[in-house]
């Protein structure tokens, strides 16, 4: 979809919420995950693509695809370019690089389950995460572009699930 476009959709939806903001609430599409043996999981979006995780050798999977930490970060790092790209087109502002590296410092006992010294829990999760953007647009100052994606975290909705507390509800249905 060309930039115009983009900034075309846009101004369509920011419309239609600001008329309706009832609107904008919704269920959001089902993540649904298969295990395909040893530590391999499967998933597919609706429009057929798949989704293959595996773990590290070192912790006995087949190092065969991306590991689930990896997807997170590739989450956020691609939900941040689309966010940006998005901003960048509603502005008008034709960007020619635009990349996202996400990376993050975890601790593997808190995957594992070995706790400290002291018997309290590890976090299984990242310790930290950092973002690093790179940007450019002919003719756009670097105070302008710089500006325009310190403006769109709070509208990513990967970094902002990542930033504020939320609890997960588990539902088990053992089968027979």
């Amino acid at each position: 979809m060309a930039m115009e476009q983009v900034a075309a959709s846009m101004e369509r939806v920011v419309s239609a919420l600001r008329r309706k903001p009832h609107a904008g609430l919704h269920e959001d599409m089902p993540a649904t995950v298969r295990w395909a043996g040893g530590l391999r999981t499967v998933a597919r979006t609706a429009a057929g693509a798949e989704v293959v995780t595996d773990m590290p050798v070192a912790l006995g999977g087949n190092d065969s695809a991306a590991s689930p930490g990896w997807l997170l970060r590739t989450a956020l790092a691609s939900c941040a370019v689309t966010r940006i790209a998005m901003e960048a087109a509603s502005r008008g502002i034709g960007l020619h690089t635009l990349e996202a590296h996400a990376t993050s410092r975890s601790d593997l006992r808190g995957l594992v389950g070995v706790a400290e010294a002291d018997g309290s829990r590890v976090p299984a999760g990242p310790l930290a995460m950092d973002l690093h953007v790179r940007i450019g647009a002919l003719g756009v100052e670097a105070g302008l572009l710089r500006a325009l994606v310190e403006a769109t975290p709070g509208c990513s909705p990967v970094t902002a699930a990542l930033e504020q507390p939320l609890a997960v509800g588990l539902h088990v249905e053992v089968t027979g």
